[in-house]
């Protein structure tokens, strides 16, 4: 076993590892951490879309041992139901969930995306989603969710002066 010390969704929490465990299985089952969900196991689906230091990964991909020291923060740490991100409230608003197992990676990659880019067209939304699959939906009330949340942080931020 390793210790790993990481700081998740703000708290700084240490847990002892096998070298070959995920970090989505360290969330989910030592840490309670169930938002981050697993669906392909190969990195091609986004539903475990974490970020760690600020960059989406894919946590089926990564090893617990590789986000020693790292900021990690995952679906929970955005937002709770009584105090939703941006992104959440686009999604609860826009009807961008169906089933709901793809949506916390897909807000996760979101948040960051928005980060990057706080006014993208709809094609650009298209584009930065594209690495999360839904079986659900037809994407349109994804892309209005993202679209919605750009437009909440554009209202909230500060005017020129």
């Amino acid at each position: 076993m390793t210790e790993i010390s990481m700081r998740v969704n703000g708290e700084n929490r240490t847990v002892n590892v096998e070298d070959y465990w995920l970090l989505a299985d360290v969330l989910r089952e030592k840490l309670g951490l169930t938002g981050t969900h697993l669906g392909c196991e190969h990195g091609v689906c986004g539903a475990c879309s974490v970020m760690v230091d600020g960059e989406v990964v894919r946590s089926c991909l990564m090893l617990a041992v590789q986000a020693d020291g790292t900021e990690v923060t995952t679906v929970e740490g955005l937002g709770d139901p009584d105090h939703m991100s941006p992104v959440q409230e686009g999604f609860m608003q826009e009807h961008g969930l169906q089933c709901g197992f793809c949506t916390p990676g897909l807000i996760v990659t979101a948040t960051h995306f928005l980060k990057e880019n706080p006014h993208p067209t709809r094609q650009e939304v298209r584009e930065a989603l594209s690495g999360n699959i839904c079986r659900c939906t037809g994407y349109q009330h994804i892309v209005n969710a993202v679209l919605r949340a750009a437009d909440e942080g554009e209202k909230k931020a500060p005017s020129p002066r």
